[in-house]
């Protein structure tokens, strides 16, 4: 047992470190960046698996890790067989690029196996949490910095900053994304400090010791991260990304209010202070104004991202059922494309769109009923579960998810190698907290010998 708690938290730190180093060098969206994540990813399960051999232990320890695996195994089958032509008529245009998201897919599939698999106590689930907030902190830190500082290039990649922060991301959008997923985790963990008791009466003091207690006290770290990390999400400038956020914040608050079966008393006051204290106060020093502006300035006349969806709809027609291969929007979206754009667009600005494009519109649909159960899993760990951290956590995954089916509706985060491993860490986090077992006091002092 003693041997298996050390494994555990061993993989754990690793895979730590792995979402702490992921979104650094830009973002691993480049061939020899996501190379590093492959060959780091491969090589711990390769550990692992040296790991159950010697222990002889069984790859699963847990019947709900196998289900929770299950589309990402099947979209790595679907993948392959794209990639092999095996079956008649699943095949690709673009070889190369749809073996290059078959790589990605199996080390992502490796990556959520290796957390569910190990992630077993309340503790170790705290560390993954601290580990999302730390990455999004130094994110907002470091792309707040740049961008106050108004250098011309980012010193350690060269990345032109403009007048939006992007941190070590080389598109803002990937980075509000980014943030706003970190953010969502952070004011989960933080609901599960507040207190849940309530009086028959209405003290006003109790009251306003409460609100002190919740902003300014022991969780005033917490805290301090959802401000840097929101200062960050507002100098992206990213309309989709602010917007995203404040309405999964709103909407998730609101449901929690209803499902929760005794509310944090203090859910209210806290969502009000991101609203007043970070949106008001904070955004007017750090303009988000013009975010408003950017906003308010948009045109669907000037924006060509409309125009890119509608020139994919007809791929999407033709190939509905197979997809044109992993990876091929790039090759194939050309052909496609009735007139010349302002940009050049090798992606589609809307992530269902291409996944419809690359896999069809089966594996698309299995892949968002796949999330939509994983919102349904937090959204049951509310109403159900007793432990706060739990709850707290689930929130926070709902916020997220909520956030990612805002915004993919304009952007593509889901392109990203560093979004796409912490998005699929948040819908293995809702897996954890609804099925890891609550701690009794036994068990912790037995763990603390």
């Amino acid at each position: 047992m003693k041997h298996s708690l050390l494994g555990n938290s061993f993989f754990i730190v690793a895979l730590c470190l792995l979402i702490i180093w992921i979104p650094i060098p830009l973002a691993s969206n480049r061939i020899w960046a996501w190379s590093i994540f492959e060959f780091y990813i491969i090589s711990l399960s390769i550990v692992h698996l040296a790991f159950c051999v010697v222990r002889k232990q069984p790859l699963f320890t847990q019947s709900w890790q196998k289900y929770a695996l299950l589309p990402i195994g099947l979209l790595l089958l679907f993948t392959f067989l794209q990639w092999t032509g095996f079956v008649t008529g699943i095949d690709t245009v673009d070889g190369f690029q749809t073996f290059q998201q078959l790589i990605k897919t199996l080390c992502f599939g490796l990556f959520v196996y290796l957390l569910a698999v190990h992630c077993q106590s309340a503790k170790l689930l705290r560390w993954v949490c601290i580990a999302i907030i730390v990455s999004g902190c130094i994110q907002a830190f470091y792309g707040s910095v740049l961008n106050l500082l108004d250098l011309p290039k980012s010193p350690i990649f060269g990345i032109s900053d403009g007048d939006r922060a992007r941190g070590s991301f080389v598109y803002q959008n990937h980075f509000a994304n980014f943030l706003a997923l970190s953010i969502s985790i952070a004011f989960g963990w933080l609901i599960s400090e507040l207190a849940t008791t309530r009086s028959s009466q209405f003290d006003f003091r109790a009251f306003m010791l409460g609100v002190f207690e919740t902003l300014i006290s022991s969780k005033i770290i917490l805290r301090l991260a959802i401000v840097i990390m929101i200062i960050g999400l507002i100098l992206s400038r990213s309309r989709m990304g602010n917007a995203g956020f404040f309405t999964a914040l709103i909407t998730v608050a609101l449901l929690a209010l209803i499902i929760y079966r005794n509310p944090p008393k203090m859910l209210k006051p806290l969502v009000i202070s991101i609203f007043i204290l970070d949106l008001i106060i904070v955004g007017s020093i750090f303009g988000v104004e013009k975010v408003k502006q950017r906003i308010e300035d948009t045109s669907f006349a000037a924006e060509t991202r409309d125009d890119v969806v509608r020139d994919s709809i007809p791929i999407i027609e033709q190939h509905w059922l197979t997809g044109n291969g992993a990876g091929s929007f790039y090759t194939v979206f050309p052909q496609y494309q009735t007139v010349p754009y302002s940009g050049f667009y090798d992606h589609a600005h809307n992530d269902y769109v291409q996944f419809a494009v690359e896999y069809g519109v089966v594996i698309t649909a299995s892949l968002g009923l796949w999330i939509i159960y994983c919102l349904w899993l937090a959204c049951r760990t509310m109403y159900l579960r007793n432990n706060k951290l739990y709850k707290g956590i689930a929130f926070g995954c709902a916020m997220a998810i909520v956030h990612m089916m805002i915004h993919c509706t304009v952007d593509f985060n889901l392109q990203s190698p560093a979004n796409t491993l912490l998005f699929l860490t948040i819908l293995t986090l809702c897996w954890l907290v609804r099925y890891l077992p609550t701690e009794r006091p036994s068990d912790l002092s037995s763990k603390l010998q």
